[in-house]
């Protein structure tokens, strides 16, 4: 068995259960209903919506932009440009650079990224199924695993998520 003792191994197999659980969680987060609703709802793919999200939260300039989603300046234009033509967005000025774009969402943008926002944060039906105090028991848990995971060192100064990787996706970043 190696050097994984036996009450870090999952009953059904060799799998360690911090393998284990992360898989349910990544199934949990990564639930393609969920990113099929806000995909609908938004009119665009899922990927797209959260550019329109994190153009929601302020302006940012197109660099920022292409950085906070980790794709190239290219694709971040094509993007705004989409966005743009919808009505998603404005371009305007950078106030101390002539040469630089600031990119913000317009009312209609910021609506339907609430709309995404509001989708997102509605939890899994499965939940309502639990007891309190099971959902308290996961709460503390969740916390304990988000308390130690604030003193590793970060990989991404954009994600946390960066070891969440399924089929050569980010935990909750696919554009699909």
């Amino acid at each position: 068995m190696g050097s994984v003792a036996q009450s870090e191994v999952d009953v059904r197999g060799d799998e360690p259960l911090a393998a284990v659980a992360w898989s349910m969680l990544c199934d949990l987060v990564l639930d393609n209903v969920r990113r099929r609703q806000v995909a609908e709802a938004l009119g665009m793919s899922f990927g797209r919506g959260r550019a329109l999200r994190r153009l929601a939260q302020g302006p940012m300039t197109m660099g920022e932009l292409a950085a906070a989603l980790e794709v190239d300046a290219p694709y971040a234009t094509v993007v705004v440009d989409d966005f743009e033509a919808r009505g998603l967005v404005r371009r305007r000025p950078h106030p101390t650079d002539r040469r630089v774009k600031v990119v913000e969402a317009t009312r209609k943008g910021k609506t339907l990224a609430r709309r995404a926002e509001a989708i997102l944060a509605t939890p899994p039906p499965a939940l309502s199924t639990l007891e309190p105090s099971e959902l308290e028991l996961l709460v503390r848990i969740l916390r304990d695993v988000a308390a130690r995971a604030s003193t590793l060192p970060v990989v991404s100064e954009n994600r946390r998520e960066e070891g969440c990787r399924r089929d050569a996706t980010h935990c909750g970043d696919r554009d699909s």
